[in-house]
């Protein structure tokens, strides 16, 4: 078992940019595709990402300290410290039961395929790191190793209805056929936006408000323009740090390139990922007749959105300010305000690219987030002791994206109160649903589609 383990945590240290195009390609050659047409598809997906991360480097290298400025200036004093997700994986992948979460990821997304209840096939094995740390979580709580692999296999479930569920959405905003986020701290953004995006809608006033990338080029000409839009947004970001006029313009150049570079790194993995995704389709349709699959992939592809940058950049400097103005809070946002793009990627399908509903929404999953990972705070703590995490000299740590992340409250709430059986009764919801939605829901959609059309 520790070779097996060993050996898992070798490839996932590989990160993505070298682990995907190996799975990508394994997985072309499956589909049928030509090895030549696989090797290159894999690779252009890898060149993807490494230009992804280059993007997001600058963004992380300049909003950092922007945000440690800001921090300063306004004097924030609060007792728990954001890690970010960096830390949080490693301290989920850092420990004997988050080194199987790989292994319990890829197993349940087999069966759950075979049986129909998913049509999801993830190969974004990194993020299994998401399961890794709600296991954990739990295994702190009850010191029960077989309920932190239960836990996994839950969440996991949870995961993969919500991304098919929001897929359809997803594929529609983003341009991304075929595709589905099963990512454990964008997909749950879903059923939060739903209500929000409803309750919007029936606001005399609000609901008249539509403030797209499109809307806002329109009626401000060159300054809707992206890169314009961008440099706005990093000048008040400097003004508000107190930056010199030098740091200042710097910023805003920087966060101009990052909006304008942003999607063409992205339209560089979609290059390679379309072949694979034909492929996927072709496979499918021959073999299960009448079946979708939906290739998951990490939420980063949505990053390339105007909207979601926009937003997630708007949402930095308030979400420093609510998490001084609100009461009982005790985090202090830092390593996890550049994944704020991450946080808001399938709330943005939902508000169907509505920058104002976004910002609202996202500003409505900031304020959650942080009441959680307060809460959460303590087993974070622990379990980054456990995985021999260096804290720094924090006394206390927590993550804003997967530890405020409402299916963590969900999962560790439940676990923690009622142990196997709050853990089961999620698990047998979930079940249910998926069985619903599979099963019947779409069933009943395709039926009425065929009618419509023989009408």
């Amino acid at each position: 078992m520790d070779a097996i383990a060993n050996g898992l945590q070798w490839f996932v240290n590989l990160g993505a940019s070298v682990m995907l195009p190996i799975l990508l390609f394994i997985f072309a050659l499956i589909l049928g595709i030509k090895p030549s047409k696989a090797f290159k598809a894999g690779l252009t997906i890898g060149i993807g990402f490494i230009g992804l991360n280059l993007v997001i480097g600058v963004l992380t290298k300049n909003l950092g300290p922007a945000s440690q400025a800001m921090v300063k200036n306004f004097g924030l004093h609060l007792g728990t410290i954001d890690i970010g997700w960096p830390a949080a994986s490693a301290i989920a992948y850092g420990t004997v039961l988050g080194s199987l979460a790989i292994p319990v990821g890829v197993i349940c997304n087999v069966v759950l395929l075979l049986l129909g209840l998913t049509k999801t096939l993830d190969v974004d094995v990194w993020n299994y790191w998401h399961i890794a740390f709600t296991g954990s979580l739990i295994y702190v709580v009850t010191n029960d190793f077989a309920l932190g692999l239960f836990t996994m296999v839950v969440h996991v479930m949870i995961i993969y209805l919500l991304a098919d569920m929001a897929a359809p959405i997803v594929q529609k905003q983003y341009g991304l056929e075929g595709v589905s986020f099963p990512q454990g701290a964008s997909a749950p953004g879903y059923l939060l936006a739903l209500p929000v995006n409803w309750i919007l809608d029936r606001i005399p006033g609000i609901n008249k408000i539509k403030l797209t990338p499109e809307t806002i080029q329109k009626r401000m000409g060159i300054f809707g323009d992206s890169s314009v839009m961008g440099l706005l947004i990093g000048i008040i970001i400097g003004i508000l740090a107190q930056y010199s006029v030098t740091k200042t313009l710097q910023l805003g150049v920087s966060t101009a390139a990052v909006l304008v570079l942003m999607p063409r790194m992205v339209g560089l993995l979609m290059e390679g990922l379309a072949p694979i995704s034909e492929g996927a389709n072709k496979f499918v349709s021959s073999r299960f007749p009448g079946r979708d699959l939906y290739i998951g992939m990490d939420s980063a592809l949505a990053t390339g959105d105007s909207t979601v940058l926009s937003s997630s950049l708007i949402l930095v400097p308030l979400t420093l300010f609510v998490a001084v103005i609100l009461p009982g809070n005790s985090v202090l946002p830092f390593g996890d305000l550049a994944t704020i793009v991450y946080m808001i990627a399938v709330i943005a399908a939902v508000c169907r690219g509505d920058i104002f509903r976004t910002i609202v929404t996202g500003l409505i999953n900031i304020i959650i987030s942080l009441y959680i990972a307060s809460w959460v705070a303590p087993l974070v703590t622990g379990a980054a002791k456990a995985a021999k995490f260096n804290l720094q000299g924090n006394s206390s740590i927590s993550v804003l994206s997967d530890g405020g992340v409402w299916t963590t409250w969900v999962i560790v709430g439940l676990g923690k109160l009622i142990s196997w059986g709050g853990i089961g009764l999620i698990g047998i919801v979930t079940l249910g649903l998926m069985i619903w939605f599979n099963k019947f829901h779409d069933t009943k959609k395709k039926q009425s589609a065929e009618a419509k059309e023989a009408a």
